[in-house]
């Protein structure tokens, strides 16, 4: 019996782990229903090798930008690089950016440039922006805000496990939260509860493979197969059966990611 068909909207399918394998790794996930998986570059320098990931799988897309824990080791991207890359036909997302104050909080100053920068990016190409968010939701809040009011983009909250009020503001935008394996672990209720209170048209699911491996998993390398086993407890979370939950969340990210629609 052929699996749901459903998407893994965040990997990282260029770290070593996973790249030593990588056609057993996307054969498997095939296998699990995960149609598409979106790969994200997290430093520029590395997009022609992403790239190559994505030209090479069928079921692969790609996204770009610099992560915020690289900020301020890498250069700051430009308009022309993002807007260079979201050329190509499998380039569907801005980013990850984000602000991430748990580890590199000195270079906060250097993050919100980046952010502001990859939002205009989003909205020049119409591409949606892919947001990762530590320890920073005062600044994360205030800066989707005031961009959003200077002019109109799509995003989602890459691996949302921020506090109730980032996320009503988020959705308040009109913003997507998506759940990673984090949502699955037994002591995450309260993240599960703040997932609970949003618009079911407003979620994606992702594994953040290598990281985050959901149960049975966790501790072990993640990868995109393991996206049913997220998705399985998510469906929970909504009372929905499995089969709904893909079918909603596969949608979602149609809407969100054109291009890979």
């Amino acid at each position: 019996m052929t699996p749901p068909q459903i998407v893994d909207s965040h990997c990282h399918l260029d770290f070593d782990s996973l790249a030593d394998e990588l056609p057993d790794v996307v054969a498997r996930a095939v296998d699990a229903g995960v149609t598409r998986m979106v790969t994200i570059c997290t430093r520029l320098k590395n997009a022609p090798q992403v790239q190559t990931i994505a030209e090479a799988h069928a079921p692969v897309f790609w996204a770009g930008g610099t992560h915020p824990m690289s900020a301020a080791e890498e250069p700051m991207a430009t308009l022309n690089q993002l807007e260079t890359l979201a050329q190509h036909p499998k380039f569907v997302g801005i980013g990850e950016t984000g602000l991430d104050y748990h580890y590199t909080s000195d270079s906060a100053q250097i993050q919100q440039d980046s952010l502001r920068l990859h939002i205009e990016a989003a909205r020049r190409t119409n591409l949606p922006l892919i947001i990762h968010s530590r320890d920073a939701d005062d600044d994360m809040a205030r800066i989707l805000t005031e961009e959003h009011a200077n002019g109109a983009y799509t995003c989602v909250m890459h691996c949302f496990s921020s506090s109730a009020a980032l996320a009503r503001t988020a959705l308040d935008l009109g913003f997507y939260l998506s759940m990673s394996g984090i949502t699955a672990f037994p002591k995450s209720q309260a993240l599960r509860d703040i997932f609970a209170q949003a618009p079911l048209d407003r979620i994606l699911v992702e594994t953040d493979s290598p990281y985050l491996a959901p149960p049975p998993h966790r501790g072990k390398r993640n990868e995109p197969a393991f996206t049913a086993h997220t998705a399985a407890k998510a469906a929970e979370t909504f009372g929905l059966s499995y089969e709904e939950f893909a079918a909603q969340t596969t949608a979602n990210f149609d809407r969100l990611f054109w291009k890979a629609a």
